[in-house]
């Protein structure tokens, strides 16, 4: 169905808000789904706090015309699906992963995280990135370990010193 001048102008600017709060985007092809499938995409996406959106190709680029993700303009050839990740920089790719792995038909043509356009292959390494709180709960454990070293260590010098 031919989208009116109006209605193209909605999902233009619908588009360019997502993207201005995106900071990853995982560009997938489709073809082969059921509106099932795209339905349980969609609620895995909600469920993660992902916005999943099918857009004409030609609207997509410009929206995606003068931000960071203007390079992606080259994956969206035939039906895809744009999935956007707000919060986290892996969210995006761990939603496609998860639901990639029940749904063969979805090929990942493209991922980006902030600037550039990474190949599929890289879905992996993105979507294995850790959430924010992991990220911030593994520098918190790195640097415990060294003051807790330090306390034992004059704990350990304090003793030798009562003991002499």
């Amino acid at each position: 169905m031919a989208l009116k001048l109006e209605d193209k102008k909605l999902v233009l600017e619908e588009v360019s808000a997502v993207l201005a709060d995106t900071v990853s985007i995982v560009v997938a092809e489709y073809r082969g789904l059921t509106v099932e499938q795209m339905t349980k995409l969609r609620s895995q996406a909600r469920d993660n706090g992902v916005v999943v959106r099918v857009v004409k190709n030609t609207l997509a680029k410009r929206a995606f015309a003068g931000t960071p993700y203007e390079d992606m303009s080259a994956s969206l050839v035939g039906p895809v699906v744009l999935v956007f990740s707000q919060k986290e920089l892996s969210g995006a790719a761990r939603v496609v992963k998860a639901f990639k792995k029940e749904n063969d038909a979805m090929v990942v043509k493209a991922v980006s995280i902030g600037s550039g356009t990474l190949d599929a292959n890289q879905l992996d390494m993105v979507a294995s990135l850790p959430t924010y709180d992991e990220a911030i709960a593994k520098l918190m454990y790195v640097m415990k370990a060294p003051v807790e070293k330090l306390a034992r260590t004059l704990a350990a010098y304090k003793e030798s010193r009562e003991a002499a």
